[in-house]
């Protein structure tokens, strides 16, 4: 890393990671359905890459050469923009074929069982990346599956939106452990985010009304005071308040959640130099005003570029490349 730095005439960004040990893990990257199945050796690993990928890339990109055998499926249940592009531009860029795959090609469930569908797959591609629903169906697909298994987004978790949040609060702040602040729905980005950020050394909290926090996870504080949570905060984020799934729910949630709005008063509160940041899409006037997320402190597109860098790194240690 160092070096690569040094002959592009930049700073080598560092990484400082103080994580509490988690349960005995291989190093051997395998499926990654949750932040729980890397180890802190890992983590930092991934973002370390992912920097110096990052900084290859601007500065000395290099040819595409396809290479037989790095053929990746994407399988979506869910409509996606970032996630989409970032992972097939990432499977383009290491030689590697993305095939996409809808809920209406396959039909789990209803046309094709999930565990047919994970057994075929793993005949014909090197690894998986799923966006579904339900935690349980890419369980089962990893049970199943013979080749690896990525988590692009359930209901429970979305750890590859964690490791592109830390890789842009670690830029930002280089390396340096600082408050972050969740403020609404405690919700699969908000506990991915959780996770990864208390295990590098970040303290977290989870700031919304009570009925809408996470359950208890190591280094994570929750409020419902905004005050509370917000002071000396320097990473403020937010996302939307109904998910896929929770459309039923609206009215309710636009009512409970509405004193959470990120506005220019909250971000007052954090500290001078905080960054907003909002995995995306947004409900623009909702959860956030146009005044912070176009704001000189919104961080949010060089948190989407990230998503690129972050998951490119995934896919080589998965694959070995």
């Amino acid at each position: 890393m160092g070096i690569l730095a040094q002959a592009l005439g930049v700073k080598a960004p560092e990484l400082t990671a103080h994580s509490p040990k988690s349960k005995p893990q291989s190093e051997v990257y395998g499926d990654v359905l949750s932040i729980d199945d890397l180890t802190d050796t890992q983590l930092g690993d991934l973002l370390e890459l992912a920097a110096a990928d990052k900084l290859r890339r601007r500065h000395a990109p290099a040819a595409i050469t396809a290479i037989e055998g790095r053929s990746v499926a994407m399988v979506f249940e869910k409509q996606s923009l970032r996630t989409r592009v970032s992972f097939e531009t990432a499977i383009r860029e290491l030689g590697g074929h993305p095939i996409y795959l809808t809920k209406g090609d396959i039909g789990i469930g209803s046309r094709e069982a999930m565990q047919d569908v994970s057994g075929n797959l793993s005949r014909w591609v090197a690894l998986i990346v799923a966006r579904l629903y339900w935690q349980r169906d890419i369980q089962l697909m990893a049970d199943v599956a013979t080749v690896p298994v990525v988590n692009a987004l359930t209901e429970w978790e979305h750890p590859c939106q964690a490791l592109a949040d830390l890789l842009t609060i670690r830029e930002e702040f280089e390396g340096e452990p600082v408050k972050i602040a969740y403020v609404g729905d405690g919700n699969n980005v908000a506990r991915s985010l959780a996770k990864l950020g208390t295990r590098l050394g970040h303290p977290v909290t989870l700031v919304g009304p009570k009925n809408f926090q996470l359950e208890d996870i190591p280094g994570l504080t929750q409020t419902e005071d905004i005050e509370e949570g917000l002071v000396g905060a320097k990473v403020v984020y937010t996302d939307v308040w109904v998910s896929m799934g929770d459309e039923r729910e609206q009215e309710q949630r636009l009512k409970t959640f509405n004193p959470y709005q990120v506005d220019e008063r909250m971000m007052s509160i954090a500290d001078k130099d905080a960054i907003f940041l909002h995995c995306l899409p947004a409900r623009r006037g909702l959860e956030v005003t146009d005044g912070v997320i176009d704001g000189r402190q919104s961080r949010i597109h060089d948190q989407a570029e990230n998503r690129l860098h972050a998951q490119k790194a995934l896919l080589r240690r998965i694959l070995g490349l």
